[in-house]
Protein backbone atom coordinates (compact mmCIF):
# COMPACT_ATOMS: atom_id res chain seq x y z
CA UNK A 1 0.00 0.00 0.00
CA UNK A 2 2.76 2.10 1.03
CA UNK A 3 4.58 1.61 -2.41
CA UNK A 4 0.97 2.48 -4.11
CA UNK A 5 0.81 5.87 -2.38
CA UNK A 6 4.46 6.54 -3.70
CA UNK A 7 3.49 5.71 -7.32
CA UNK A 8 0.08 8.17 -6.77
CA UNK A 9 2.66 10.64 -5.81
CA UNK A 10 4.82 9.62 -8.77
CA UNK A 11 2.22 9.52 -11.18
CA UNK A 12 0.92 13.34 -10.42
CA UNK A 13 4.37 14.81 -10.64
CA UNK A 14 5.12 13.57 -14.20
CA UNK A 15 1.33 14.99 -14.77
CA UNK A 16 2.04 18.20 -13.28
CA UNK A 17 5.70 18.44 -14.97
CA UNK A 18 3.52 18.29 -18.61
CA UNK A 19 2.07 20.86 -17.99
CA UNK A 20 3.92 23.74 -17.01
CA UNK A 21 5.18 26.01 -19.06
CA UNK A 22 8.97 25.61 -19.64
CA UNK A 23 9.48 29.57 -19.41
CA UNK A 24 7.20 29.82 -16.21
CA UNK A 25 8.71 26.62 -14.37
CA UNK A 26 12.48 28.05 -14.97
CA UNK A 27 11.41 31.80 -13.78
CA UNK A 28 9.64 30.07 -10.35
CA UNK A 29 12.57 27.11 -10.31
CA UNK A 30 9.79 24.60 -10.50
CA UNK A 31 11.82 21.12 -10.14
CA UNK A 32 9.49 18.61 -8.85
CA UNK A 33 11.56 15.78 -6.93
CA UNK A 34 11.55 12.36 -8.55
CA UNK A 35 10.72 9.22 -6.32
CA UNK A 36 13.60 7.74 -5.12
CA UNK A 37 14.82 10.92 -3.95
CA UNK A 38 12.68 11.73 -2.21
CA UNK A 39 12.40 8.53 -0.12
CA UNK A 40 15.82 9.19 -0.05
CA UNK A 41 14.75 12.72 1.71
CA UNK A 42 11.85 11.67 3.66
CA UNK A 43 14.21 8.91 5.34
CA UNK A 44 16.21 11.65 7.06
CA UNK A 45 14.25 12.81 9.92
CA UNK A 46 13.94 11.53 13.57
CA UNK A 47 10.60 10.10 13.88
CA UNK A 48 8.80 10.15 17.09
CA UNK A 49 7.65 6.23 18.04
CA UNK A 50 4.15 7.55 19.00
CA UNK A 51 1.79 10.64 19.21
CA UNK A 52 1.78 13.25 16.02
CA UNK A 53 3.65 15.11 13.97
CA UNK A 54 2.97 18.87 12.30
CA UNK A 55 4.82 18.40 8.86
CA UNK A 56 5.39 21.69 6.83
CA UNK A 57 5.72 20.87 3.07
CA UNK A 58 6.57 24.74 1.51
CA UNK A 59 6.37 24.86 -2.13
CA UNK A 60 5.06 21.67 -2.06
CA UNK A 61 4.71 20.93 -6.02
CA UNK A 62 2.69 17.77 -6.47
CA UNK A 63 3.15 16.62 -2.94
CA UNK A 64 5.86 13.70 -3.53
CA UNK A 65 7.82 14.58 -0.55
CA UNK A 66 4.83 14.67 1.87
CA UNK A 67 3.82 11.20 0.05
CA UNK A 68 7.33 10.25 0.84
CA UNK A 69 7.27 10.92 4.72
CA UNK A 70 3.61 9.73 4.74
CA UNK A 71 4.49 6.50 3.41
CA UNK A 72 7.43 5.86 5.89
CA UNK A 73 5.21 7.05 9.26
CA UNK A 74 2.46 4.24 8.26
CA UNK A 75 5.42 1.61 7.46
CA UNK A 76 7.53 2.26 10.52
CA UNK A 77 5.44 4.06 12.92
CA UNK A 78 2.15 2.12 13.59
CA UNK A 79 1.34 4.50 16.64
CA UNK A 80 2.29 7.81 14.78
CA UNK A 81 0.25 10.39 13.42
CA UNK A 82 0.50 13.29 11.19
CA UNK A 83 -0.78 15.98 10.12
CA UNK A 84 0.71 17.60 6.97
CA UNK A 85 0.52 21.09 6.10
CA UNK A 86 1.68 21.28 2.75
CA UNK A 87 1.55 25.02 0.60
CA UNK A 88 1.79 25.59 -3.36
CA UNK A 89 1.31 28.88 -4.87
CA UNK A 90 0.71 27.95 -8.95
CA UNK A 91 -2.52 27.00 -8.78
CA UNK A 92 -2.25 24.78 -12.15
CA UNK A 93 -0.35 22.25 -9.62
CA UNK A 94 -2.76 22.30 -6.70
CA UNK A 95 -5.01 19.51 -8.01
CA UNK A 96 -2.22 17.31 -8.48
CA UNK A 97 -0.98 18.03 -4.98
CA UNK A 98 -4.61 17.59 -3.23
CA UNK A 99 -5.06 14.23 -5.27
CA UNK A 100 -1.56 13.09 -3.84
CA UNK A 101 -2.80 14.64 -0.19
CA UNK A 102 -5.98 12.51 -0.80
CA UNK A 103 -4.17 9.42 -1.39
CA UNK A 104 -2.13 9.59 1.82
CA UNK A 105 -5.36 10.63 4.22
CA UNK A 106 -6.94 7.04 2.37
CA UNK A 107 -3.76 5.48 2.89
CA UNK A 108 -3.84 6.36 6.98
CA UNK A 109 -6.89 5.29 7.52
CA UNK A 110 -7.46 8.30 10.09
CA UNK A 111 -4.15 8.30 11.14
CA UNK A 112 -2.66 11.36 8.59
CA UNK A 113 -4.62 14.45 7.86
CA UNK A 114 -3.52 16.71 5.52
CA UNK A 115 -4.42 20.72 4.33
CA UNK A 116 -3.57 22.42 1.07
CA UNK A 117 -2.65 25.98 2.02
CA UNK A 118 -2.91 27.85 -1.68
CA UNK A 119 -0.40 30.57 -1.11
CA UNK A 120 3.10 32.57 -1.59
CA UNK A 121 4.60 30.96 1.11
CA UNK A 122 7.18 33.75 1.91
CA UNK A 123 4.30 36.21 2.15
CA UNK A 124 2.37 33.88 4.20
CA UNK A 125 5.43 33.22 6.68
CA UNK A 126 6.10 36.95 6.87
CA UNK A 127 4.40 40.15 7.97
CA UNK A 128 2.89 40.50 4.73
CA UNK A 129 -0.01 37.67 4.36
CA UNK A 130 0.79 36.14 7.57
CA UNK A 131 -1.00 32.70 8.38
CA UNK A 132 -0.70 30.68 11.88
CA UNK A 133 -1.09 27.49 10.24
CA UNK A 134 2.80 27.97 8.96
CA UNK A 135 4.41 28.18 12.13
CA UNK A 136 4.79 25.81 15.49
CA UNK A 137 5.53 22.69 13.58
CA UNK A 138 7.42 19.65 14.60
CA UNK A 139 9.31 19.21 10.97
CA UNK A 140 9.47 20.98 7.77
CA UNK A 141 10.25 18.67 4.62
CA UNK A 142 11.04 20.63 1.35
CA UNK A 143 12.67 20.89 -2.07
CA UNK A 144 12.08 25.32 -2.33
CA UNK A 145 12.56 26.48 -5.83
CA UNK A 146 15.84 27.92 -7.20
CA UNK A 147 14.98 31.64 -8.50
CA UNK A 148 16.61 34.80 -7.68
CA UNK A 149 14.81 37.85 -5.29
CA UNK A 150 15.34 40.70 -6.41
CA UNK A 151 17.04 43.24 -3.21
CA UNK A 152 13.74 45.56 -3.83
CA UNK A 153 11.20 42.77 -4.35
CA UNK A 154 8.43 43.56 -0.66
CA UNK A 155 9.34 39.89 0.14
CA UNK A 156 12.97 40.50 0.33
CA UNK A 157 12.58 43.31 3.02
CA UNK A 158 9.64 41.14 5.12
CA UNK A 159 12.35 38.64 5.22
CA UNK A 160 14.68 40.73 6.76
CA UNK A 161 11.67 42.37 9.35
CA UNK A 162 11.86 38.68 9.97
CA UNK A 163 15.36 38.87 11.41
CA UNK A 164 16.87 37.32 8.17
CA UNK A 165 18.25 37.97 4.81
CA UNK A 166 17.94 35.68 1.92
CA UNK A 167 19.31 36.52 -1.89
CA UNK A 168 16.89 33.65 -3.37
CA UNK A 169 13.92 31.66 -3.49
CA UNK A 170 15.81 29.09 -1.82
CA UNK A 171 17.51 30.57 0.64
CA UNK A 172 14.01 32.46 1.68
CA UNK A 173 12.19 29.51 1.66
CA UNK A 174 15.48 27.44 4.28
CA UNK A 175 15.46 30.53 6.50
CA UNK A 176 11.73 30.83 7.09
CA UNK A 177 11.50 26.77 7.37
CA UNK A 178 13.87 27.13 10.26
CA UNK A 179 12.20 30.07 11.57
CA UNK A 180 8.53 28.24 11.54
CA UNK A 181 10.18 25.21 13.56
CA UNK A 182 9.42 24.24 17.14
CA UNK A 183 11.81 24.21 19.56
CA UNK A 184 13.78 20.62 18.88
CA UNK A 185 11.99 20.98 15.44
CA UNK A 186 13.77 19.29 11.81
CA UNK A 187 14.52 20.90 8.78
CA UNK A 188 15.03 18.63 5.65
CA UNK A 189 15.92 20.10 2.80
CA UNK A 190 17.18 19.43 -1.12
CA UNK A 191 19.29 22.22 -2.15
CA UNK A 192 22.02 23.79 -4.55
CA UNK A 193 24.77 23.23 -2.82
CA UNK A 194 25.88 27.44 -3.49
CA UNK A 195 24.67 28.34 -0.24
CA UNK A 196 27.56 26.59 1.38
CA UNK A 197 30.00 29.45 0.65
CA UNK A 198 31.08 32.87 -0.66
CA UNK A 199 29.84 36.53 0.41
CA UNK A 200 26.07 36.26 -1.41
CA UNK A 201 25.15 34.01 1.08
CA UNK A 202 26.80 35.08 4.22
CA UNK A 203 23.71 36.59 6.40
CA UNK A 204 22.00 33.56 5.50
CA UNK A 205 24.61 31.18 6.14
CA UNK A 206 24.59 32.91 9.98
CA UNK A 207 20.95 33.06 10.09
CA UNK A 208 19.79 29.34 9.31
CA UNK A 209 23.44 28.20 11.01
CA UNK A 210 22.34 29.96 14.29
CA UNK A 211 18.79 28.53 14.10
CA UNK A 212 19.61 25.10 13.36
CA UNK A 213 22.53 22.83 14.09
CA UNK A 214 23.19 20.31 11.26
CA UNK A 215 22.83 16.98 11.63
CA UNK A 216 23.13 15.27 8.10
CA UNK A 217 24.30 16.71 4.63
CA UNK A 218 24.18 14.49 2.03
CA UNK A 219 26.39 15.42 -1.58
CA UNK A 220 24.75 14.50 -4.58
CA UNK A 221 28.61 13.94 -6.73
CA UNK A 222 26.49 14.07 -10.17
CA UNK A 223 25.17 17.43 -11.48
CA UNK A 224 22.72 16.13 -13.98
CA UNK A 225 20.76 12.70 -12.29
CA UNK A 226 18.64 14.31 -9.43
CA UNK A 227 16.86 16.38 -11.51
CA UNK A 228 17.58 15.03 -15.03
CA UNK A 229 13.53 15.08 -16.43
CA UNK A 230 13.26 18.49 -16.03
CA UNK A 231 17.10 19.53 -17.57
CA UNK A 232 18.12 21.21 -14.48
CA UNK A 233 21.88 21.03 -14.09
CA UNK A 234 22.80 22.00 -10.33
CA UNK A 235 25.28 20.41 -7.80
CA UNK A 236 22.44 19.18 -5.04
CA UNK A 237 22.79 18.56 -1.04
CA UNK A 238 19.99 17.50 1.17
CA UNK A 239 20.18 18.95 4.71
CA UNK A 240 19.09 17.96 7.88
CA UNK A 241 19.37 20.06 10.82
CA UNK A 242 17.33 20.48 13.82
CA UNK A 243 16.14 24.09 15.87
CA UNK A 244 18.77 24.94 18.37
CA UNK A 245 19.89 21.14 18.31
CA UNK A 246 23.73 20.02 19.78
CA UNK A 247 26.45 20.81 17.79
CA UNK A 248 28.40 17.72 18.27
CA UNK A 249 29.30 15.29 15.11
CA UNK A 250 27.66 15.39 11.67
CA UNK A 251 26.73 12.36 9.08
CA UNK A 252 27.93 13.28 5.99
CA UNK A 253 27.45 10.99 3.37
CA UNK A 254 27.69 11.06 -0.43
CA UNK A 255 26.25 9.02 -3.91
CA UNK A 256 25.96 9.81 -7.47
CA UNK A 257 22.80 10.21 -7.91
CA UNK A 258 19.56 9.91 -5.81
CA UNK A 259 19.69 6.14 -6.91
CA UNK A 260 23.15 5.26 -6.11
CA UNK A 261 24.15 3.44 -2.88
CA UNK A 262 25.34 6.34 -0.65
CA UNK A 263 29.00 6.49 1.43
CA UNK A 264 28.49 7.30 5.26
CA UNK A 265 30.91 8.87 8.02
CA UNK A 266 30.56 10.91 11.05
CA UNK A 267 32.35 13.65 11.71
CA UNK A 268 32.93 16.47 14.30
CA UNK A 269 30.73 19.28 14.10
CA UNK A 270 33.80 21.83 13.90
CA UNK A 271 34.67 19.92 11.08
CA UNK A 272 31.97 21.42 8.60
CA UNK A 273 31.74 24.69 10.17
CA UNK A 274 34.66 25.71 11.96
CA UNK A 275 34.76 27.61 15.19
CA UNK A 276 35.94 31.62 14.27
CA UNK A 277 35.21 31.00 10.89
CA UNK A 278 33.68 34.76 10.17
CA UNK A 279 32.30 33.55 6.75
CA UNK A 280 30.51 30.22 8.47
CA UNK A 281 31.57 28.00 5.38
CA UNK A 282 29.71 24.82 5.30
CA UNK A 283 32.42 22.26 4.80
CA UNK A 284 31.57 19.16 3.08
CA UNK A 285 34.47 16.54 3.29
CA UNK A 286 32.59 13.41 1.79
CA UNK A 287 35.50 10.97 2.65
CA UNK A 288 38.90 9.75 4.34
CA UNK A 289 40.70 11.62 1.34
CA UNK A 290 38.38 14.80 1.58
CA UNK A 291 39.77 14.82 5.14
CA UNK A 292 42.74 14.49 4.60
CA UNK A 293 43.10 17.18 2.64
CA UNK A 294 41.45 19.69 4.41
CA UNK A 295 43.52 18.71 7.45
CA UNK A 296 46.91 18.95 5.39
CA UNK A 297 45.46 22.46 3.61
CA UNK A 298 44.28 24.00 7.43
CA UNK A 299 47.83 22.99 8.72
CA UNK A 300 49.23 25.87 6.57
CA UNK A 301 50.44 28.56 8.00
CA UNK A 302 49.63 31.45 6.40
CA UNK A 303 46.47 33.15 4.59
CA UNK A 304 46.74 35.94 1.74
CA UNK A 305 46.90 38.70 4.43
CA UNK A 306 49.47 37.31 6.47
CA UNK A 307 51.47 36.70 3.31
CA UNK A 308 51.01 40.73 2.48
CA UNK A 309 49.50 39.53 -0.35
CA UNK A 310 45.95 40.89 -1.46
CA UNK A 311 43.48 39.37 -4.02
CA UNK A 312 40.83 42.13 -5.97
CA UNK A 313 38.16 41.77 -8.61
CA UNK A 314 39.68 43.25 -12.02
CA UNK A 315 38.61 46.82 -12.05
CA UNK A 316 36.94 47.30 -15.88
CA UNK A 317 32.90 46.76 -15.85
CA UNK A 318 33.15 46.58 -19.55
CA UNK A 319 29.77 47.58 -20.10
CA UNK A 320 30.20 50.46 -18.27
CA UNK A 321 33.47 51.39 -19.99
CA UNK A 322 32.49 50.67 -23.94
CA UNK A 323 33.98 54.09 -24.81
CA UNK A 324 37.35 52.60 -23.35
CA UNK A 325 37.48 49.36 -24.59
CA UNK A 326 38.98 48.56 -28.65
CA UNK A 327 39.19 45.78 -30.79
CA UNK A 328 42.38 47.18 -32.40
CA UNK A 329 45.42 48.76 -31.42
CA UNK A 330 44.54 52.41 -30.34
CA UNK A 331 46.78 55.44 -29.66
CA UNK A 332 47.26 55.07 -25.13
CA UNK A 333 45.73 51.80 -25.55
CA UNK A 334 46.64 49.42 -22.56
CA UNK A 335 46.13 45.38 -22.81
CA UNK A 336 42.48 44.65 -21.43
CA UNK A 337 42.92 40.82 -19.42
CA UNK A 338 39.73 38.89 -19.91
CA UNK A 339 38.69 35.24 -18.70
CA UNK A 340 39.50 34.35 -22.43
CA UNK A 341 42.75 35.70 -21.95
CA UNK A 342 43.82 32.79 -19.83
CA UNK A 343 45.57 30.02 -21.68
CA UNK A 344 47.61 27.35 -20.04
CA UNK A 345 48.56 29.05 -17.07
CA UNK A 346 49.89 32.33 -18.76
CA UNK A 347 47.21 35.23 -19.95
CA UNK A 348 47.98 35.13 -23.53
CA UNK A 349 47.66 38.47 -25.14
CA UNK A 350 46.26 40.11 -27.46
CA UNK A 351 44.17 37.21 -28.37
CA UNK A 352 41.33 36.84 -31.52
CA UNK A 353 38.48 36.25 -29.39
CA UNK A 354 34.85 38.23 -28.97
CA UNK A 355 36.16 40.31 -26.53
CA UNK A 356 38.44 43.64 -26.78
CA UNK A 357 41.67 43.76 -25.88
CA UNK A 358 42.86 47.41 -25.45
CA UNK A 359 41.47 49.72 -22.74
CA UNK A 360 41.83 53.32 -23.83
CA UNK A 361 41.36 55.45 -20.87
CA UNK A 362 39.33 58.85 -21.40
CA UNK A 363 38.82 60.50 -18.21
CA UNK A 364 40.59 60.33 -14.58
CA UNK A 365 38.37 57.92 -13.55
CA UNK A 366 39.21 55.86 -16.57
CA UNK A 367 42.65 55.90 -15.65
CA UNK A 368 42.20 54.54 -12.36
CA UNK A 369 41.02 51.62 -13.90
CA UNK A 370 44.26 50.35 -14.81
CA UNK A 371 47.31 48.94 -12.33
CA UNK A 372 51.14 49.45 -12.46
CA UNK A 373 53.58 47.34 -15.18
CA UNK A 374 54.39 43.88 -13.19
CA UNK A 375 53.80 40.35 -12.74
CA UNK A 376 50.51 39.47 -11.56
CA UNK A 377 48.78 36.57 -10.39
CA UNK A 378 45.22 35.65 -12.40
CA UNK A 379 42.38 33.62 -11.45
CA UNK A 380 38.63 33.04 -13.28
CA UNK A 381 36.55 33.79 -11.43
CA UNK A 382 33.57 31.55 -12.89
CA UNK A 383 35.22 28.29 -14.60
CA UNK A 384 33.56 26.20 -16.82
CA UNK A 385 31.49 23.53 -16.39
CA UNK A 386 33.76 21.39 -18.53
CA UNK A 387 36.96 22.45 -17.30
CA UNK A 388 38.83 19.80 -14.53
CA UNK A 389 39.79 22.51 -11.49
CA UNK A 390 37.40 24.84 -10.18
CA UNK A 391 40.07 27.37 -9.94
CA UNK A 392 41.70 28.25 -13.17
CA UNK A 393 45.03 30.59 -12.29
CA UNK A 394 47.76 32.11 -14.74
CA UNK A 395 50.20 34.48 -14.32
CA UNK A 396 50.65 37.96 -16.48
CA UNK A 397 54.29 38.87 -17.41
CA UNK A 398 55.14 42.26 -18.06
CA UNK A 399 57.79 41.22 -21.01
CA UNK A 400 54.36 40.46 -22.88
CA UNK A 401 53.37 44.20 -22.81
CA UNK A 402 55.32 46.90 -21.36
CA UNK A 403 53.30 49.52 -19.41
CA UNK A 404 49.98 49.08 -17.29
CA UNK A 405 46.95 46.86 -17.83
CA UNK A 406 43.30 46.63 -17.24
CA UNK A 407 42.12 43.18 -15.51
CA UNK A 408 38.26 43.00 -16.50
CA UNK A 409 36.00 42.39 -14.03
CA UNK A 410 35.56 38.20 -14.15
CA UNK A 411 38.87 37.60 -13.09
CA UNK A 412 40.48 38.03 -9.84
CA UNK A 413 44.15 39.17 -9.51
CA UNK A 414 46.74 38.87 -7.04
CA UNK A 415 48.82 42.14 -6.12
CA UNK A 416 50.91 43.49 -3.30
CA UNK A 417 49.10 47.35 -2.11
CA UNK A 418 47.45 47.60 -5.54
CA UNK A 419 51.13 46.97 -7.20
CA UNK A 420 52.65 43.72 -9.07
CA UNK A 421 54.20 40.61 -7.34
CA UNK A 422 57.81 39.44 -8.49
CA UNK A 423 58.10 36.77 -10.92
CA UNK A 424 58.79 33.82 -8.61
CA UNK A 425 56.12 34.31 -6.39
CA UNK A 426 53.40 34.62 -9.17
CA UNK A 427 54.39 31.91 -10.85
CA UNK A 428 54.02 30.28 -7.16
CA UNK A 429 51.23 31.26 -6.62
CA UNK A 430 49.64 30.09 -10.21
CA UNK A 431 50.82 26.57 -9.47
CA UNK A 432 49.56 26.23 -5.94
CA UNK A 433 46.17 27.48 -7.25
CA UNK A 434 46.35 24.93 -9.68
CA UNK A 435 46.92 21.95 -7.97
CA UNK A 436 44.79 18.88 -7.38
CA UNK A 437 45.14 19.43 -3.56
CA UNK A 438 43.32 22.62 -3.69
CA UNK A 439 41.03 21.79 -5.87
CA UNK A 440 39.72 19.02 -4.22
CA UNK A 441 39.57 20.96 -1.15
CA UNK A 442 37.90 24.45 -2.82
CA UNK A 443 35.40 21.31 -3.72
CA UNK A 444 34.75 20.76 -0.01
CA UNK A 445 32.90 24.10 0.45
CA UNK A 446 32.21 25.09 -3.19
CA UNK A 447 29.38 23.84 -4.77
CA UNK A 448 29.10 26.17 -7.86
CA UNK A 449 31.85 27.41 -10.32
CA UNK A 450 32.11 30.54 -8.97
CA UNK A 451 35.44 31.71 -7.26
CA UNK A 452 35.01 34.85 -5.17
CA UNK A 453 37.40 36.85 -3.61
CA UNK A 454 36.74 36.32 -0.15
CA UNK A 455 36.73 32.26 -0.96
CA UNK A 456 40.36 32.85 -1.89
CA UNK A 457 41.10 35.07 1.16
CA UNK A 458 39.59 32.20 3.63
CA UNK A 459 41.92 30.01 1.74
CA UNK A 460 45.18 28.76 3.73
CA UNK A 461 48.57 29.18 1.97
CA UNK A 462 51.86 27.74 2.40
CA UNK A 463 54.93 30.39 3.45
CA UNK A 464 56.43 32.97 0.54
CA UNK A 465 59.63 30.89 0.29
CA UNK A 466 57.53 27.70 -0.53
CA UNK A 467 55.79 29.63 -2.99
CA UNK A 468 58.71 31.19 -4.33
CA UNK A 469 60.28 27.61 -4.19
CA UNK A 470 57.23 26.53 -6.35
CA UNK A 471 57.70 29.54 -8.47
CA UNK A 472 61.42 28.82 -9.51
CA UNK A 473 61.00 25.13 -10.38
CA UNK A 474 57.49 26.38 -12.74
CA UNK A 475 57.94 26.15 -16.73
CA UNK A 476 56.85 29.45 -18.44
CA UNK A 477 53.07 27.97 -19.89
CA UNK A 478 51.91 25.46 -17.02
CA UNK A 479 53.05 22.36 -17.22
CA UNK A 480 50.86 18.76 -17.07
CA UNK A 481 48.27 18.48 -13.78
CA UNK A 482 50.95 15.17 -12.91
CA UNK A 483 53.61 17.96 -13.04
CA UNK A 484 52.41 20.53 -11.66
CA UNK A 485 51.35 18.13 -8.06
CA UNK A 486 54.56 17.03 -8.16
CA UNK A 487 56.31 20.12 -7.90
CA UNK A 488 53.51 21.08 -5.07
CA UNK A 489 54.38 18.07 -3.47
CA UNK A 490 58.21 18.24 -3.68
CA UNK A 491 58.05 21.92 -2.14
CA UNK A 492 55.65 20.45 0.46
CA UNK A 493 57.27 17.61 1.52
CA UNK A 494 60.73 19.62 2.19
CA UNK A 495 59.85 22.87 3.70
CA UNK A 496 59.24 22.89 7.40
CA UNK A 497 55.83 24.04 8.16
CA UNK A 498 55.98 24.80 4.36
CA UNK A 499 57.07 28.28 5.42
Amino acid sequence: MHSDLLDVAEGNRVSALRMLDPKTQDTRGQFFTPARAASLIAGMPRLPEEGSITVLDPGAGSGILSAALVARVLAERPNLAAHVVAVEYDESVVPHLADTLEACKVAGDGRVTAEVVVADFIAASTGLVPDQRLAGVDLVIQNPPYGKLAASAPARAAIREAGADAPNFYAAFLALAARALNDGGQLVAITPRSFANGPYFGAFRSYLLDQIALDRVHVFESRSTVFADTGVLQENVIISGTKNGARGTVLLSASNGHEDDAHHRNVPYTDVVQPGDPHRFVRIAANDEDTAIAERILSLPHTLASLGVAVSTGRVVDFRSRACLHDEEVDGGMPLVYPGNVRDGLVSWPREMRKPQWFAPITEKDDRMLVPEGWYCVVKRFSAKEERRRIVAAVWSPERASGRVAFENHVNVFHIKGEGLDRELAYGLSMWLNSSLVDKFFRTFSGHTQVNATDLRAMRFPGSGALRQMGHLASERLPSQEHVDAIVAQVLDTSPAAG
